[in-house]
């Protein structure tokens, strides 16, 4: 019976090929930042599939696409071209910027409870702010596009008011803060 062509073999001593051919451990720091955003994207996904509104989804499509590409120049050894433009990080300013003024100041930390949308949203502004320490701690020892790391934080935060946009007003404020 003919091999599927999915698993090699190769993988099983605790080593993987980057896009370039290099094999590293599995736990080596690049595989570590592109493998979370790979974990952000399934989220991203998740958080689609529970959406109603098409322009939203479109978005987030979007950007699926832009993380993607952001692992694949994390997953290159030597570094690939930059896989993110400011054009990319100033739509996701703008996006930002329309929902933040469609809502009321944030006065406290808010907790992720309500509504299966929003909390999807959260979960994935976890992951993407972990893949970013990931990225940081890989910019340590290797070159790392600027953009690209920016384009990360801004997400972090799109997926923030996101998050509070799919609350519509119905959220929980953190009721013991530290004084």
């Amino acid at each position: 019976m003919k091999k599927a062509g999915i698993y090699t073999g190769t993988g099983d001593s605790g080593s993987t090929s980057l896009s370039c051919g290099t094999r590293v451990a599995k736990d080596h720091p690049r595989v570590e930042a592109y493998g979370t955003l790979d974990e952000l994207n399934a989220h991203l996904g998740l958080l689609v599939a529970a959406l109603d509104d098409a322009e939203t989804v479109a978005f987030i499509t979007e950007i699926e696409n832009d993380i993607f590409t952001i692992g694949y120049h994390l997953a290159t050894e030597g570094g690939s071209e930059c896989p993110v433009h400011e054009s990319d990080i100033r739509k996701l300013e703008n996006a930002i910027d329309g929902i933040s003024a469609s809502l009321p100041p944030l006065k406290s930390f808010i907790l992720p409870a309500d509504s299966e949308q929003a909390a999807r949203a959260n979960v994935c502004r976890t992951v993407c702010r972990r893949a970013e320490r990931a990225m940081v701690t890989l910019g340590k020892e290797y070159s790392i596009s600027q953009p690209a790391m920016v384009y990360v934080n801004r997400l972090s935060d799109y997926l923030f008011v996101l998050q509070r946009q799919l609350l519509d007003g119905k959220e929980k404020i953190w009721q013991k803060p530290c004084k």
